[in-house]
């Protein structure tokens, strides 16, 4: 999704309001790593942070950290033509959340969408 949107080409997909889970990667492997060592610990947990967000959201606050404008949506009929079935994993979401792992005890170093992508395109 960079590329488009640091051209100031970026919007979001569909309505927009499906839910897109996310996570910062330093997130993503302190979780794993964090897994690992619980022994106690089975079964399956959600690689995501703790604040899903909208499509609609997501493309805002990107833009916004980019200093760039996101009004070209992409409409739904559009990503179905070019995608076809796999236009469905950006036209519907999940509001994902890592309940069992918060529960277990992990903290999130980026827990809200704003200071992932600050860390993220600071890099």
């Amino acid at each position: 999704m960079l590329p488009p949107f640091k051209l100031g080409l970026g919007g979001r997909f569909g309505s927009g309001e499906q839910f897109m889970p996310w996570i910062h990667r330093d997130d993503l492997v302190a979780a794993i790593l964090f897994l690992i060592n619980q022994e106690t610990l089975n079964g399956a947990f959600n690689g995501s942070a703790p604040h899903p967000v909208t499509n609609a959201t997501f493309t805002k606050t990107l833009a916004k950290q980019l200093n760039r404008p996101a009004i070209f949506p992409v409409p739904a009929f559009v990503l179905k033509a070019g995608l076809g079935e796999m236009s469905r994993l950006l036209l519907t979401g999940a509001d994902m959340r890592p309940a069992r792992l918060e529960a277990a005890g992990f903290t999130f170093q980026y827990p809200t969408l704003d200071k992932a992508l600050d860390a993220i395109l600071r890099d």
